[in-house]
């Protein structure tokens, strides 16, 4: 199997591969037993976390035991066809999703503030 020679060889994995995957565009309707199938070949799974809200359906999250064995399921299962849907399989990045959720919260405390002090592209002009 190709993790056995990944171990052997000792390579250096880059920075970004992680033991924790990050799947989009999922169909909404798929169960975890579904996606343990899918992701169980190519090793132990710790845990599977679906999104299920309005803003997370169509995501999930998926933690290897190993980190060879996510590195070979994002190999194979990145563009993998499930119910006429690609898969987007990526390495998570804590400091990416971070910053995409806390986006909108800056833009509005920005838009307060600018109403708040009269500037902005919002606020008109006083000539003193």
């Amino acid at each position: 199997m190709a993790t056995i020679s990944l171990r052997k060889g000792n390579t250096r994995l880059p920075p970004e591969v992680n033991r924790v995957l990050y799947v989009r565009n999922l169909p909404f309707n798929i169960t975890s037993e579904e996606m343990y199938d899918i992701f169980g070949k190519y090793g132990a799974i710790r845990q599977i976390r679906i999104g299920t809200n309005k803003d997370t359906r169509g995501t999930a999250f998926v933690v290897y035991e190993d980190i060879y064995d996510a590195k070979t399921a994002v190999d194979h299962l990145s563009g993998f066809n499930v119910a006429n849907r690609y898969l987007i399989v990526l390495y998570y990045q804590q400091a990416k999703m971070s910053k995409k959720f806390d986006q909108k919260k800056k833009e509005e405390e920005i838009t307060k503030l600018q109403e708040k002090y009269g500037v902005g592209p919002g606020a008109s002009s006083k000539d003193k």
